[in-house]
């Protein structure tokens, strides 16, 4: 009896063994970086159950400052994305296709490149990706912090209204099509 349970045991260890081995740099990094994939699903934030406007702030990989206080106004897209985010590579075109329809006066984006290696790393990614929009470097994490805690996978995008307030998170890759309707009511909700 005792030797089954030993041959099983061991057979237990070498799979386990072998599955370790069989993982790839990617997957590597996203453990080490504390990856936590999203599902894609849409949280909408009625207007009178909003917090306080968020406070984000931070040097860019492009080697300016960002801060959400200077954006008042505008309708601001947030973006946790980071090279090493294989669903991130995935959503990259859905964000370039919906900043190219919304950006303007009323709505600009911004990343936060989300526990990156370094900011050379994130920054030849970003302009790979054809991200023309600045991206808050956060090699600690704590951007998710300044986002009320709302921001829980990467990537995950959040759509701030005028006043600065989280209007809609969505915690996984967003389409084209979902965030250009996210971005267009809440950018509607001023004409109410």
């Amino acid at each position: 009896m005792v030797r089954p349970l030993l041959a099983a045991a061991g057979a237990l260890v070498l799979a386990g063994s072998i599955a370790a081995c069989g993982e790839s740099a990617t997957e590597k990094a996203a453990q080490e970086v504390g990856y936590r994939e999203g599902d894609g699903s849409l949280h909408l934030i009625k207007e009178s159950e909003r917090q306080e406007p968020i406070k984000l702030s931070g040097e860019t990989i492009q080697g300016s400052t960002w801060d959400s206080a200077d954006h008042r106004g505008s309708v601001v897209v947030v973006n946790f994305w980071g090279s090493w985010c294989g669903p991130c590579a995935k959503e990259a075109p859905h964000l370039v296709q919906a900043y190219e329809e919304t950006a303007g006066d009323d709505v600009e984006f911004v990343g936060v490149d989300f526990r990156e290696s370094s900011k050379e790393t994130g920054l030849a990614q970003s302009e790979s990706w054809g991200f023309e929009w600045p991206s808050v470097y956060d090699e600690s994490g704590a951007a998710s912090i300044d986002m009320q805690g709302k921001m829980t996978a990467t990537p995950s995008t959040a759509v701030l209204d005028r006043e600065g307030r989280i209007a809609v998170v969505v915690l996984g890759p967003v389409t084209k099509n979902t965030l250009v309707g996210v971005i267009e009511d809440t950018t509607a909700e001023q004409d109410r």
